[in-house]
């Protein structure tokens, strides 16, 4: 298995490494490599995806959340930092490897505290060249889209919330008879999904020579990938190239070097109202009414106040991405004697961005309009160079095994941002910059530098393969921090017993327990990428300011820049020190396993500390906080042939528990407003992204009920009590309803994930399926916009309001009808656990039926292999959701693209 910087037997690993090889992603029509891995792993879990072309949104996450800030895992492909999964083509990769615990990661030290990604490629082999090609064809749709009211039902009911609140109704019967009879265009029943949203094409397609001697090994790939969005105008085009090289220049002498190349152009539609992404434009589909005429004869638009969806998509406007990912690797082994290999290596990393987004100007009807045009342009830069110095010792002495490592590391990164911005274009197709009007121009733009130098060390014992050690210590200094912090220090040590190796387990190996291995680990790991991601802050300890502000001397402006921050020297490290516990083993030679129980305490989070409004300065960052992830991990499989079938099932279990233990200043009540100040929190005490909300307690189900909850709390929430309204709970029994009554009621992070696979051959065919799942996961989504409203244009309900509340029907899954927000049932009102949903969830992720020709066919025709096969993504969902959306998204208002259902059809060839 692969580990940091060099490789170990499983058999021999002190530590806890999850792995997944090329097989577990092969002919999948994946949107990305995150998407792929889920389920496959313990401890692994991945959130957030969904169906835009190209973008991997998926959060990584090993263990649970480790810090309050950045907490993705620290990703290298062959050794190269990437930061990110998408660097690599899935066809060039060999294996995938987590390291989970701080045993195994301690080796990277301040980049290991949420755990360590390594990807390894595929190398040349010796042997006869190869060639393969593998390629797909697939058709992409939305795996679940919320059903809406038609027009005639939306129109009845909407008459019916504002008879209600003592208003007009808005259509008379003639009105609702043309909704009804669907045949006058000005009274339409327009599917808005229906215009939209179309069936996404992706084809992928690589090609890889392999071969070599046994002094010159080499790989080269090229793949091409081709995807049509399910909107108009979205997209993504990638064209990828890589090559391995592996030298043996003498005895002693070797040399190995790697090149990667990615061009991807995205491209997402985008709209006139609030542009730059699709989501204006998904969540205006879900929210349109189906009365508004879609498109007049005279070729206008119709429209709400924010605009068109419609026109947005007709008009062509997008926004393009243009991303180069250049990485390359040079390094050279010396074997100075028998045991002991000087490596030397360098590496370099180049990543640009060209962003371009045109907001058209578009003219919908005689009475609405867009806002101007305009133009935005960014430009990103990084790079990263990396040098490295390895001594690796290897030794056995009789019985008594050692390796060791000795490693200097350093790095360089550099970053760059530009943005410019100018409005008011003649027309909608000059958009070179100069094209618009100078006096509304605006640009803005950083540089950034970073450094590290780092010295590590790791010894491994063992005595005839029986008792492992492992010790490591990494020492690393980051100019993120002010001299005298810069340099922290990371220890870990683990240990290993493989009892089945033992004289008096000798019958038990030789009839069922063929393996048993008992492991601890304790390490300590820092985290300086807290000051990474959306945080931004590269420099804490160092004074901050704002630049360009404006002064007024000698009566004019003049430019300047005022101090924003205050600095504070003795920052430094995040620091996590985790200690676990697992075993390994191996039954019949036929069913493996492993368990292990983890506990991990980060100390040192980095905060914000706010300050007196006197001192007119934002707050500062300190380390005042820390949490707690504990949990356990299973992961079992089973292979065996039964007859002439080939069977294997495979399946993992990982639960966790998140706590935060302190927010800065030990007050146990002490809470930080997460992703929404009004429902989720984080709470000493309590997981991350907790949900604070008020518990609902059924409807009253008449007017005297509601009566008297009023005379006894009031209206609380500015709206009247009606019949078929929630009723909520005085949690804590003061005889008020106040804020104090909202309580904790789930966290959107999952505290179970797994998955498990089965997989059958037989005389060349092969059948696989593939599951994964969470439970202890809770959604709060927008009541409003999800579940549709009663207010007019700009609202189209969903179904299950048909299951409302009325004075015959008490036993409803909804409260009553009601217009707009006028009523304390409205999530926009009251945010209650009436609204949270339990999007615990199991998915066949995927499933494979493929054919493999019999050689006897294709040796005439110099073929090797060929294989066809049907692959889909994401074929069933099986939950517990109110309303049908797909329980992994992550949009409160469903905003995002939607997950897709990929059915491809492939082939792999080999000459």
């Amino acid at each position: 298995m692969v580990v940091g910087y060099g490789t170990q037997k499983k058999a021999n690993l002190s530590g806890s490494v999850a792995m997944v090889d090329s097989k577990e992603l092969e002919n999948r029509p994946i949107q990305n490599v995150s998407s792929g891995l889920q389920g496959l792993m313990p401890g692994v879990a991945i959130t957030g995806t969904n169906g835009a072309p190209g973008q991997d949104a998926g959060k990584i996450r090993v263990r649970g959340i480790g810090t309050l800030n950045e907490a993705g895992p620290y990703i290298l492909v062959d050794g190269i930092e990437t930061g990110t999964l998408s660097a690599v083509d899935p066809n060039d990769i060999e294996s995938i490897s987590v390291l989970k615990d701080a045993a195994s990661a301690a080796i990277y030290g301040s980049k290991a505290a949420n755990g360590v990604v390594l990807i390894t490629t595929k190398r040349g082999k010796t042997g006869q060249t190869k060639i393969s090609y593998s390629g797909y064809l697939s058709f992409q749709n939305a795996t679940n889209m919320i059903e809406r009211m038609g027009s005639y039902e939306y129109a009845s009911l909407l008459n019916q919330a504002l008879e209600a609140e003592g208003m007009s109704k808005r259509f008379n019967d003639t009105e609702l008879q043309k909704f009804k009879d669907g045949n006058d265009p000005l009274y339409p029943d327009t599917d808005w999904y229906d215009l939209a949203y179309k069936t996404g094409v992706q084809h992928r397609h690589n090609v890889n020579i392999n071969g070599g001697s046994e002094n010159v090994k080499y790989m080269a790939s090229l793949g091409y990938l081709n995807q049509t969005g399910i909107l108009p105008n979205a997209g993504r085009e990638q064209f990828n190239a890589r090559t391995n090289l592996d030298m043996k220049i003498n005895k002693r002498l070797s040399a190995r070097m790697n090149l990667s190349f990615i061009k991807n152009d995205y491209s997402d539609a985008s709209s006139a109202y609030y542009g730059g992404s699709s989501d204006q434009i998904i969540r205006q589909l879900n929210l349109i009414a189906p009365w508004i005429v879609a498109r007049y004869d005279d070729g206008t638009w119709g429209t709400i106040s924010d605009g068109s969806p419609i026109a947005w998509l007709d008009s062509g406007m997008k926004v393009n991405r243009d991303n180069y990912n250049f990485s390359g690797m040079a390094a050279v082994d010396y074997e100075i004697f028998d045991g002991l290999k000087l490596t030397l290596q360098g590496a370099y990393v180049n990543n640009l961005q060209n962003y371009n987004y045109f907001q058209k100007y578009i003219k919908y009807n005689e009475n609405k309009e867009s806002d101007p045009s305009q133009l935005d342009e960014r430009f990103y830069k990084w790079d990263r160079t990396n040098y490295d110095a390895l001594l690796n010792y290897n030794k056995n002495f009789g019985k008594h095994n050692i390796k060791g490592l000795l490693g200097w590391h350093t790095e360089k990164y550099n970053y760059k941002y530009q943005k410019a911005v100018r409005k008011k274009f003649p027309n909608n197709e000059l958009t070179d910059m100069n094209a618009g009007d100078a006096s509304t121009q605006s640009n803005e733009g950083y540089t950034a530098e970073l450094a590290m130098i780092s010295w590590f060390a790791r010894i491994n014992y063992d005595f005839a393969g029986k008792y492992l050690l492992e010790a490591n210590i990494r020492a690393d200094a980051s100019s993120r921090f002010a001299e005298g912090h810069r340099w922290g220090y990371f220890p870990s040590f683990s240990g290993a017993w493989r009892i089945s190796e033992e004289a008096f387990m000798e019958s038990a190996k030789d009839s069922w327990l063929s393996g048993l291995k008992i492991r601890a680990s304790w390490g300590q790991l820092g985290n300086q990428d807290a000051l990474s991601g959306s945080n931004n802050d590269y420099y804490p300890a160092l004074n901050t300011y704002n630049l360009d502000s404006k002064y007024a001397f000698g009566g004019s402006l003049n430019s300047g820049y005022y101090q924003r921050k205050y600095r504070l020297e003795t920052i430094s490290w995040e620091k996590a020190s985790t200690w676990g516990v697992g075993v390994d083993f191996t039954l019949f030679n036929k069913l493996n396993g492993s368990l292990d129980y983890y506990n991990r305490k980060t100390t040192g989070i980095i905060m914000d500390v706010t300050v007196p409004k006197e001192f007119a300065l934002d707050a500062y960052k300190d380390n005042v906080g820390s949490m707690r992830n504990s949990g356990i991990e299973i992961n079992l499989s089973y292979n065996t042939k039964i007859g002439q079938v080939d069977f294997g099932i495979a399946g993992n279990f990982s639960y966790n528990k998140n706590e935060i233990l302190d927010l800065g200043g030990g007050d146990p009540n002490k809470y930080l407003d997460a992703t929404d100040g009004y429902s989720q929190r984080n709470k000493v005490g309590e997981a991350m992204n907790s949900y604070y909300i008020y518990r609902a307690d059924g409807f009253f189900n008449s007017q005297e009920e509601a009566d008297a909850y009023t005379a006894k709390y009031g209206n609380p929430f500015g709206k009247t009590f009606k019949a078929g309204d929630l009723r909520y709970v005085d949690t804590n029994k003061d005889g008020k309803l106040t804020a104090d009554d909202r309580e904790y009621c789930g966290s959107s992070d999952p505290k179970i994930i797994y998955g498990f696979n089965i997989n059958a051959g037989w005389k060349g065919i092969d059948l696989s399926l593939m599951f994964n799942g969470a439970a202890g996961v809770k959604r709060l989504f927008d009541g409003y916009e999800v579940y549709g409203n009663f207010s007019g244009d700009a609202a189209h309900p969903a179904t299950i309001w048909r299951d409302a509340w009325t004075p015959d029907n008490h036993d409803a899954s909804m409260p009553r009808i009601f217009y707009d927000t006028n009523s304390a049932s409205s999530s926009r009102s009251v945010q209650s656990d009436f609204w949270l949903q339990d999007t615990s969830y199991l998915r066949l992720k995927n499933l494979q039926l493929g054919y493999t020709l019999p050689k006897g066919w294709l040796n005439s025709v110099g073929v090797e292999n060929i294989r066809i096969y049907y692959s889909v993504e994401n074929l069933l969902t099986f939950d517990k959701m109110k309303i049908n959306i797909d329980p992994e998204s992550t949009s409160q208002r469903l905003s995002s693209y939607p997950l897709l259902r990929t059915h491809a059809f492939g082939v792999n060839v080999t000459f």
